[in-house]
């Protein structure tokens, strides 16, 4: 994950320097970031989601067995 983490800072750094006007730069690269975490979130939850579904089911289940 952190590669990736800084792949993506390497890419955004890169873009800013190709833009001339500041101003539109702040909002470009901060829509690139939200971008790319949405897509680490969504690959994430493709990855493990049933996994972490199913930790989530034992773990509730287990928390139910306490209170009986």
């Amino acid at each position: 994950m952190t590669g990736l983490m800084v792949s993506m800072l390497a890419f955004v750094a890169g873009i800013k320097d190709k833009l001339e006007s500041e101003k539109g730069a702040t909002a470009t690269e901060y829509s690139l970031l939200v971008a790319f975490i949405a897509f680490a979130v969504i690959g994430g939850v493709t990855v493990f989601g049933n996994q972490l579904s199913a930790w989530f089911t034992e773990l509730g289940n287990n928390v139910r067995a306490w209170n009986n």
